[in-house]
């Protein structure tokens, strides 16, 4: 437990001393929030987000890159490090099976989100289009769930879902579609939830605390100090990402977090946990997959916008009072959900 926390802490320290110099980069880089009205996926504007984003403009973007650099570094170097020694760590899988699978995550995802940033911010005049069109994303976010879910099932042997008072399902090869599905699902839902300062880094953090929580209790030290890593950096991001933000996560950050989130929820076995501990997230994503749908077949909208923070920020609601009602509601579900895997 103390090497643990140990960790946090040093993650913490090292994204500390790194990010203000990061922040500094961005804007030599003018990797920043274009002032471009925005589009939906249907090409009509949406001037309600471009209003209540209006002050976001100019604020770095990728600031979940430097997470994704600062755990990724550290944890390969625990890992030498104890190699060297000789030091066992206790694992539910084989671990090189399992630093495979969320290194793969973390890092492909992680990829494909900075080259949507850089083609949002760097090709929009050539592209005509703001970042990847969603289904080119979709595709790709598909194939590499595809191959996630893949090495799951393959590579771990993982093939069931742990469901609360009903038990455990075996779904066999199925499982890899039910894996690749979860994987975008959150990918997405972290993407949607990321536009208001604070929201998606402060219930990520929340959720993964209670992964943590689960990833100690069956002895898994390999993704305990993969989460461990994560919360760390994640406290010192978030330290700059509180309304008015510093610097925002960026879809580099946002898909990589959201699918490794999943992952997270997969290798533990609590993916129903997971949804709940990740409510804030399945709220979001399914506030937006309801319009999209609407929109899409009956032609017309369910709320006046959407995802519920931005339909809570057109009702009068400040955007530090939605993060903090998400904060303390994401609480609340992490409590729920961890309660319901020990009974």
């Amino acid at each position: 437990m103390g090497l643990i926390l140990g960790l946090v802490l040093f993650s913490f320290i090292l994204t500390g001393i790194c990010i203000v110099p990061f922040i500094n980069l961005l804007y030599a880089l003018k990797f920043q929030r274009k002032n471009d009205k925005t589009q939906d996926m249907f090409g009509k504007l949406t001037p309600i987000f471009d209003r209540f984003h209006k002050h976001k403009v100019g604020t770095p973007i990728g600031g979940g890159l430097l997470i994704i650099l600062v755990v990724a570094m550290v944890f390969v170097s625990i890992f030498q490090l104890l190699r060297i020694l000789g030091i066992s760590v206790t694992n539910v899988y084989p671990q090189n099976k399992e630093l495979n699978v969320i290194f793969f995550t973390f890092l492909s995802f992680g990829i494909l989100g900075l080259y949507d940033d850089i083609k949002k911010f760097f090709g929009f005049e050539k592209s005509g289009f703001f970042g990847l069109r969603m289904w080119q994303k979709l595709a790709v976010q598909c194939i590499l769930a595809t191959i996630i879910g893949g090495m799951l099932y393959f590579q771990l042997g993982i093939s069931i879902v742990n469901i609360p008072f009903f038990g455990i399902l075996h779904l066999g090869p199925w499982f890899i579609l039910f894996a690749a599905f979860t994987v975008v699902a959150f990918a997405n839902a972290v993407n949607v939830t990321d536009g208001l300062d604070g929201l998606a880094a402060s219930v990520l953090l929340i959720c993964l605390f209670g992964l943590w929580v689960l990833s100690a209790a069956i002895l898994d030290t390999t993704l305990s100090i993969f989460v461990a890593l994560w919360i760390g950096a994640l406290i010192a991001f978030l330290y700059f990402n509180v309304y008015p933000a510093r610097i925002m996560m960026g879809d580099v950050g946002a898909l990589s977090f959201g699918a490794t989130l999943a992952v997270v929820g997969l290798l533990l076995g609590k993916t129903m946990a997971l949804m709940i501990i990740g409510g804030i997230f399945v709220v979001e994503i399914g506030s937006s997959l309801i319009q999209l749908v609407s929109k899409r077949f009956l032609g017309k909208k369910v709320f006046p916008v959407s995802p519920i923070h931005l339909w809570l920020q057109h009702r009068g609601w400040p955007e530090p009072k939605i993060v903090q009602r998400a904060m303390l509601t994401g609480i609340v579900l992490t409590l729920f959900g961890l309660w319901l895997t020990v009974i």
